[in-house]
């Protein structure tokens, strides 16, 4: 997506939760761009790197975030998935969960 933020990717070396949440906004976002939508750029932040990260998000990760909106503990496919139709502005439907 042209001049919109990232869709950030809070996540931590060894977190196979960070990994799940990896592969299903990759997913998603894949099917996105398929159907001819635009996508925001995904970019991971490693929380380790920056010990305010770290201390905001140690119990919380994956974390997403886009444009100042969160989704903490992004462990479920549905929960991501609807997250993103929010963010998106689309209807939860037409960003369904990968199986």
């Amino acid at each position: 997506m042209t001049d919109t933020p990232p869709l950030l990717l809070y996540r931590r070396a060894g977190c196979h939760l960070c990994d799940d949440a990896r592969s299903v906004v990759a997913a998603l976002l894949a099917r996105r761009a398929a159907a001819g939508h635009p996508v925001p750029d995904l970019r991971e932040v490693d929380i380790e790197a920056d010990p305010d990260l770290e201390a905001r998000y140690a119990f919380t990760i994956p974390v997403l975030e886009f444009g100042g909106q969160r989704l903490e503990l992004a462990t479920s496919a549905r929960r991501i998935a609807g997250f993103l139709a929010q963010i998106l502005g689309e209807e939860a439907s037409a960003v369904e969960a990968p199986s």
